[in-house]
């Protein structure tokens, strides 16, 4: 029996990041093409599991890519960031509420570096509905590590077996079942809605 859901944030009620916001990074750092992203995305780890802020980073980035990037770039390059991850799927929140409305126990689990989880505290009142928000930059761990649903596991206080994981990273839904949970790889509120049927 399922009883609680844990759900991703980005690609699941939050989207990826959108061409405009990636096209307002590389136009606020100055530089392009696959040198920037390899670079973004190799040293995003450390960022997402709260190791290094977000001037720290993009001074790596900096770094990694030949540049020079002043605080005021950098502050812009923060901005730039956080705007570029900053839309939702409504249909997807109108059935966050619904859940909590219904009583569900849920979690969130999100690979996310600190300013952006403060920005999304900030300014979406949703978030109110999961009182588990298990944020990388917070707990230390990252999915797919084993330790980021051991976290949850713990904090959900519930048996991993009673837990539905709902990611669109395949990998990162294996490592959940591989601790015991349930998982859905999630590709449309349609089908997750379906699937919560089936389980609940």
């Amino acid at each position: 029996m399922t009883d609680t859901v844990l759900f991703d944030l980005f690609g699941v009620i939050a989207r990826h990041q959108s061409t405009e916001g990636k096209n307002r990074l590389t136009r606020t750092a100055g530089v392009a093409g696959p040198a920037f992203w390899d670079a973004y995305w190799e040293l995003r780890p450390p960022y997402d599991r709260g190791e290094v802020n977000g001037p720290g980073y993009w001074r790596q980035v900096a770094d990694a890519i030949g540049a020079c990037f002043d605080d005021h770039r950098i502050t812009e390059l923060v901005e730039a960031d956080i705007a570029s991850w900053g839309a939702v799927d409504d249909t997807m929140v109108a059935l966050v509420e619904e859940l909590a409305a219904t009583g569900r126990h849920m979690g969130l689990l999100s690979n996310i570096p600190e300013e952006l989880a403060s920005h999304y505290e900030a300014h979406h009142a949703w978030l109110k509905c999961f009182p588990v928000r298990a944020f990388s930059c917070r707990m230390g761990h990252a999915k797919p590590e084993r330790e980021a649903y051991e976290w949850c596991q713990h904090a959900l206080r519930t048996e991993p077996g009673r837990i539905l994981f709902v990611d669109d990273r395949a990998d990162n839904v294996r490592a959940a079942e591989a601790l015991g949970m349930r998982g859905h790889l999630f590709t449309t509120p349609a089908r997750l809605r379906q699937a919560l049927f089936q389980w609940f």
